[in-house]
């Protein structure tokens, strides 16, 4: 089997609006397997590291945002970028998470194309954000927090490996067999 591990975050809104056993549902009818789990309440020190972002982040998002918000063009990008770091931060903070582990194949594409895009106007229905969020850059702006995307997912599987390592140690994560991988990874020869 080919298999690869990502990292997913249930944010502070799954936990509140008690909708996290339908989200791992999705997860684990797709053959995702849950490898660790654990619930906590970040601290700022954490996410800190968790969402840290370069300058080159900072510009690009912040020029996304400026758009988006029509804020005039002369607008330094990256105080804005880091306005969005640093609600991001905050906003995790309102209630603890869960931090899982799954594992599959092409894992991290998987939980990417469940979750859909993090912009929620793009989300389609079926999709973990088409289903439980409607929240808008201007809802989200004039509000003064971060636009609700239920979970955090990466798209690349070099990170999903370095979040892996930041949020796990090594005796968190459990190897194990479920009987249907021999259904889902089978082989006809």
């Amino acid at each position: 089997m080919n298999s690869e591990q990502t990292l997913v975050l249930l944010k502070p809104d799954t936990i509140l609006r008690g909708i996290t056993g339908e989200i791992i549902t999705r997860f684990e009818k797709v053959g995702m397997k849950i490898v660790g789990m654990k619930m906590i309440q970040a601290s700022k020190e954490v996410l800190e590291k968790h969402y840290f972002k370069d300058e080159a982040w900072l510009k690009e998002k912040g020029e996304l945002f400026k758009k988006k918000l029509g804020l005039p063009e002369e607008t330094d990008p990256i105080p804005v970028g880091q306005k969005i770091a640093d609600s991001l931060i905050l906003d995790m903070q309102v209630s603890p998470i869960i931090a899982m582990v799954l594992q599959g194949h092409n894992a991290v594409k998987t939980v990417k194309r469940l979750a859909g895009p993090t912009n929620i106007d793009e989300a389609a229905p079926g999709t973990i954000r088409g289903d439980f969020s409607h929240d808008t850059f201007g809802l989200a702006n004039k509000s003064g927090r971060p636009n609700i995307t239920i979970i955090h997912a990466t798209d690349d599987p070099e990170v999903a490996q370095n979040e892996i390592d930041f949020w796990f140690s090594p005796d968190e994560i459990h190897l194990y067999t479920k009987p249907e991988e021999s259904v889902h990874y089978r082989k006809i020869e």
